[in-house]
């Protein structure tokens, strides 16, 4: 009953901000903050809690890696890597508006000649909202991403959701 109070306290706070227009999206110009180098960590959706257990949080983890991006105008190139394998990435950014924040579509495809040859995966994101007061926020990617090809006997059409956080 304590965490629904909370849960709803909360959910009328963020009602006041948005409607008080204390929110403000990321401008346009932030298309370069993309460039360089992010952790990335996708996570197995599974909306059970964890309950305090190492384990069963660890599990959670699909996939963890490195994006490194590369943008001029709305186009973004790339890589993700992690040890033994990784996918070239491909793609384009939608910069922020009045209605929503700067966002990107990415493709990544396994490397010709690699063990992630024919493998690919589309990922969507946002630019997470930077608060005006926040302290040591660093900018951070949240999305998902779905694999669209099979491969290694996985089918296609899994999704996992992802947070990437940039590196300084």
């Amino acid at each position: 009953m304590r965490r629904r109070a909370l849960l709803l306290g909360l959910g009328a706070a963020f009602s006041r901000l948005s409607a008080a227009g204390a929110a403000t999206r990321p401008a346009a110009t932030e298309t370069s903050v993309l460039s360089g180098t992010w952790t990335y960590r996708s996570f197995h959706d599974r909306a059970a809690l964890v309950d305090d257990s190492p384990r069963k949080a660890l599990s959670l983890i699909f996939a963890e890696a490195l994006f490194t991006f590369d943008v001029a105008g709305d186009a973004l190139t790339g890589r993700l890597d992690w040890p033994g394998g990784g996918l070239d990435l491909s793609g384009s950014v939608q910069q922020a508006e009045a209605d929503g924040p700067l966002s990107v579509a990415i493709v990544g495809s396994g490397r010709v000649k690699t063990s992630t040859q024919g493998w690919q995966y589309d990922y969507r994101a946002s630019l997470a909202y930077r608060w005006p007061n926040g302290v040591n926020q660093i900018p951070a990617l949240l999305g998902t991403v779905i694999r669209t090809k099979p491969h290694s006997g996985a089918p296609a059409g899994y999704v996992a959701s992802f947070i990437a956080l940039k590196h300084a």
